[in-house]
């Protein structure tokens, strides 16, 4: 696993995180992804803190919550509040450690909060263009099968003519929120990326539509 040049606390952190759950979507090859690009996008800013954002890469889903569950809009708050405990053997200044605790709350789409610093801005750039573009065409199909839904619906595969139900169709997943979350990037790197990834993701669902006749 490569989180250089962070390496030591990487590995500090996996121990404090312990045993990954069941979810492929967000193992640690998840983890892994979402440094990648957190530290890409940081290259291409000022002063980015990569320490903190190294931290924030693999914490930000430390409480697991199904995306059928109530609780799935608190899941990045939750996860906020046991980062806070998880690092406090670092010995890190208060301030720090809120400036953790920020950008793993504010990284969720669901969670609909306002990232206030440069290192929230960048993770949640950074773990939404995980959900997009090839590799969110995998997870989302992944995502569905974990929640026993259909590829389509056999009626209206496009939703024409119905509204749209991302928890019965996973084609409509991409309707009702990937294409979304294209439009809400915050550094332009990360909308650069995005762009792409958004391209990627058109062209498989019009693919898609052409070969079942949708």
């Amino acid at each position: 696993m490569d989180f250089a040049p962070h390496t030591a606390l990487a590995a500090t952190l996996l121990e404090y995180l312990g045993p990954q759950g069941t979810d492929g979507s967000h193992d640690i090859t998840h983890i892994q992804r979402v440094w990648r690009n957190a530290l890409a996008i940081a290259a291409t800013e000022h002063d980015a803190d990569t320490e903190l954002l190294l931290a924030a890469a693999i914490l930000h889903d430390c409480v697991a919550v199904e995306k059928d569950s109530p609780l799935r809009s608190q899941a990045s708050r939750l996860s906020a509040d046991r980062a806070r405990e998880l690092v406090k053997p670092l010995g890190w200044a208060t301030d720090r450690v809120e400036a953790l605790a920020h950008a793993i709350a504010t990284h969720s789409f669901s969670a609909g909060l306002q990232a206030e610093t440069l290192e929230a801005r960048i993770m949640q750039d950074a773990d939404r263009l995980d959900a997009i573009g090839a590799i969110g065409v995998a997870r989302c199909f992944y995502s569905g099968g974990r929640l026993q839904s259909g590829l389509y619906s056999p009626d209206d595969p496009a939703a024409a003519n119905r509204p749209l139900d991302d928890r019965r169709f996973a084609l409509d997943h991409f309707k009702a929120k990937l294409f979304q979350v294209v439009e809400g990037f915050l550094t332009p790197a990360g909308q650069a990326m995005a762009a792409e990834r958004s391209r990627t993701m058109h062209a498989f669902v019009d693919t898609l539509l052409a070969e079942i006749g949708g």
